[in-house]
């Protein structure tokens, strides 16, 4: 398979109709890495599938639409947008956002680094702030302002 190929077919695994973990796993490196670069969060090795899973947990018919997809050698650059209807607890450090049935469209940058063929580092870049918002979680401001003026 070639780098592109690769890529698309974690995508497919990725989908919320198909979701298989262990196949998308199988495409990484032993020490490969699933980062989601705005939640600043890294999953290693067996906890790749942990990044599929959480989301379609949340998100159960997840789609992603690949809108151009660039490959670069061993460099794999997508540009997408995560798309699924929120039927699931969203959990935050202050507890879980009950499903709303509101729909995302995520806007989303992909870089997919691969060796030899499988994929050694993904990094995701996706807009964690408008997946957000059309969750109904706004940002509080007023909390951040007075907490900023009493500091």
């Amino acid at each position: 398979m070639s780098n592109e190929e690769v890529v698309r077919e974690a995508y497919r695994l990725a989908e919320g109709n198909v979701l298989d973990g262990h196949g998308f796993r199988a495409l990484f490196t032993e020490d490969g890495t699933f980062n989601d670069v705005p939640n600043s969060l890294t999953l290693r090795g067996d906890e790749i599938p942990l990044g599929l899973t959480g989301f379609a947990g949340v998100f159960p018919d997840v789609h992603r639409e690949l809108l151009e997809v660039h490959a670069l050698g061993d460099v794999v650059a997508v540009e997408l947008r995560i798309q699924g209807t929120h039927l699931g607890a969203f959990p935050t450090p202050l507890g879980d956002i009950r499903p709303t049935g509101n729909r995302i469209d995520v806007p989303t940058a992909d870089l997919w680094y691969l060796r030899d063929g499988r994929i050694e580092r993904f990094n995701c870049y996706n807009a964690a702030n408008v997946l957000l918002a059309q969750i109904g979680a706004t940002p509080d401001f007023t909390s951040a302002i007075e907490a900023a003026a009493k500091a």
